[in-house]
């Protein structure tokens, strides 16, 4: 499969620091996997004018919890802060599970075709999870 489904990649910042693969959200207390900023500027509102601060960020799965990433040294950026809503932190069956192929859970629900389609093309290398998916992570784990 493409490296977007790796989950063994080493985590590094731009000065190839090396920092902690899973972190405690300051919310929960729940320990998350970390996310590239690569990814995170693709999915907040006016990146542009957010500038990230340089640190590991990390991505938070919980629907219960409204922050969607954080950083090491304790920012937060919440789902109001994003141009993208998080499907899995949401309800409604009509949310995104895969981001590069716009599949709602609904949809996958109805055509488990669908889940061998994104398979195929995930072996083929013809994602983008690591841009389009707010996890930054590839999706087939979200489907049921």
């Amino acid at each position: 499969m493409s490296n977007c489904c790796n989950e063994e990649t080493p985590v590094h910042n731009s000065k190839k620091k090396m920092f902690p693969r899973k972190f405690s959200c300051p919310k929960n207390n729940k320990n998350y996997v970390a996310v590239a900023k690569k990814t995170i500027i693709h999915h907040i509102n006016s990146p542009w004018e957010s500038e990230l601060k340089e640190e590991q960020y990390y991505f938070c799965d919980d629907p219960e919890c409204d922050v969607v990433y954080f950083g090491i040294n304790g920012s937060v950026i919440s789902k109001s802060e994003l141009r993208t809503t998080v499907g899995i932190k949401e309800k409604d069956k009509n949310e995104l599970i895969c981001y590069c192929f716009g599949v709602s859970k609904a949809m996958a629900e109805q055509n488990t075709e669908i889940k061998k389609y994104v398979t195929r093309k995930t072996k083929e290398n013809l994602c983008a999870c690591e841009t389009r998916n707010p996890s930054g992570r590839c999706c087939l784990k979200d489907f049921h």
